[in-house]
């Protein structure tokens, strides 16, 4: 198995009495953990992986039940702690499509060819994803949108954005 873990998102309640714990996302549009066999949760600097018996959406959380867990007090431990998988275990993806954790760290570049500065964050939102790009002086906002982001090059580790007028003057 990979040592590589992708985190999918933290565990931030409990759900009833029989074990269930609420996930948010860090991508609400993820399907991940409805294929997922095997699954880990990681708090204060302790591993355990478990077997994910059954997950649902709800309210636009993960509902899930862990192996194992099967009464709110093991449930209660869980909460704040992040849940992963291994990177072998994310579904194959079609030409042009990347998960998300694949473009942070990529340096952006505007299609003049300057550097703007390197994706640090996603920030999933109600009307749209942005990318935090951290630039020498500043932080800039960009919307993850065909008509801005022109090219994702993972490959190079690079991204090209044409940035609307005033964009990169916020």
């Amino acid at each position: 198995m990979s040592e590589r873990l992708i985190p999918l998102g933290e565990i931030v309640a409990t759900h009833g009495i029989e074990g269930w714990l609420r996930v948010k996302p860090y991508n609400r549009r993820s399907t991940t953990l409805s294929s997922i066999a095997t699954v880990f949760v990681d708090k204060d600097n302790v591993r355990s992986a478990y077997l994910l018996q059954t997950s649902k959406t709800h309210k636009g959380l993960f509902l899930i039940k862990l192996r194992g867990i099967d009464e709110i007090g093991a449930a209660k431990q869980c909460v704040g702690a992040i849940l992963s998988v291994a990177e072998e275990a994310l579904e194959p993806l079609g030409p042009g499509e990347y998960y998300y954790y694949q473009v942070l760290g990529l340096d952006a570049f505007d299609i003049e060819g300057r550097w703007i500065g390197r994706i640090a964050q996603i920030w999933s939102k109600e009307g749209g994803d942005l990318y935090v790009i951290r630039g020498s002086e500043k932080e800039y906002l960009i919307p993850v949108v065909k008509e801005i982001i022109e090219k994702i090059d993972l490959p190079a580790g690079r991204i090209t954005i044409n940035p609307p007028a005033g964009l990169l003057d916020l």
